[in-house]
């Protein structure tokens, strides 16, 4: 039998255990499989928690290969997959949770379905910092509450991961989009096309008062949870929709229900940990690209180079609230 030639990829085995690079064997394709050779491997807060042992919801047992993002090539295709060749260059959200191994390697082996064409005009480093953030925001403001041109849209933490992205895909989608921030972002959003909200200046009833008459906005999406949830369902108009990502804890519904308001979460790895509706991510990131290569939808990235050797500041940078953009690690 021939032995599969190996790759670097960074190991974790245990729970905050520094990154230690390894020979591993090359994996190779099965059937409705791709095998990928990475290029770069974005790094969100979720991979500093998993890497924890901190996120209940995203166990990844270890000694384990981390990394939820990834750009790069496509070198070989398993049987039964249509639409990708060798020489492709694609991203995704593929593996570092529930046991399948993520991007933090010169290989991964992932689902076709989970896959799309790199946006043509970004490099692997914009594209790897992508796919969690995209999936997450499109299926908040499009799947779940079918954000409409004309709509007042309320993104909680605008310039943050999910935010940036967000209020480019409402802006996308003709809403007339406003985000609430802290510190000094409020010309960033501007140059996204959103009207900066200062929350540490105003009041929920005072930036609904100014920005909707007291109206309130239509649709609103929390990314940061707690309190903030509790904040959007009061930012709501009568029969609007609020969407969150963390919509974790205990909160009163009662000021959206006495407006007969409607409320959905969002938990982006379903699919990675149970398997269903993998396919829908595929397509998420083929219609995101398709923004992206518009010019209506780029990331913001932090200007640092990371590679394997240095995934450790990476994870540092963001464990450490330092990082100015979204962190990525390349692979090659």
């Amino acid at each position: 039998m021939t032995r599969q030639p190996d790759m670097k990829a960074l190991v974790v085995d245990r729970p905050d255990g520094p990154f230690e690079l390894v020979d591993r064997p090359r994996p190779s394709p099965g059937d409705g499989e791709v095998l990928v050779r990475v290029a770069a491997s974005g790094v969100n807060p979720l991979d500093t928690k998993i890497r924890a042992g901190a996120a209940a919801h995203a166990r990844h047992t270890l000694p384990a290969i981390l990394g939820l993002d990834l750009a790069g090539v496509v070198e070989a295709v398993g049987a039964d997959v249509e639409g990708f060749h060798p020489g492709d260059e694609v991203y995704g959200m593929t593996g570092g949770v529930g046991g399948v191994a993520g991007s933090l390697a010169e290989y991964a082996v992932v689902d076709a379905d989970l896959l799309a064409r790199k946006p043509s005009n970004l490099s692997m480093r914009e594209a790897a910092a992508l796919p969690l953030v995209v999936i997450t925001a499109w299926e908040g403001l499009v799947d779940r509450a079918n954000v409409q041109a004309g709509q007042t849209v309320l993104v909680q933490a605008g310039a943050g991961g999910v935010g940036h992205v967000a209020v480019q895909i409402a802006k996308a989608f003709g809403a007339d989009v406003f985000a609430t921030y802290r510190g000094q972002r409020a010309d960033f959003l501007r140059s996204l096309g959103a009207t900066p909200i200062d929350i540490e200046a105003m009041t929920v009833e005072a930036y609904v008062a100014e920005h909707t008459a007291g109206r309130g906005f239509d649709l609103v999406y929390d990314t940061l949870g707690g309190p903030i949830l509790d904040a959007s369902f009061a930012a709501a108009r009568k029969f609007g929709h609020v969407v969150s990502c963390l919509g974790w804890g205990n909160h009163a519904l009662a000021p959206l229900s006495f407006k007969g308001g409607t409320y959905s979460g969002v938990f982006t790895l379903l699919p990675l940990l149970t398997g269903e509706g993998r396919a829908r991510h595929g397509a998420i990131l083929a219609e995101a690209a398709r923004l992206v290569e518009a010019g209506k939808l780029a990331p913001r990235l932090d200007p640092r180079a990371f590679d394997l050797a240095t995934a450790g500041d990476a994870h540092a940078a963001i464990s450490e609230g330092n990082a100015d953009g979204k962190v990525v690690v390349s692979i090659r």
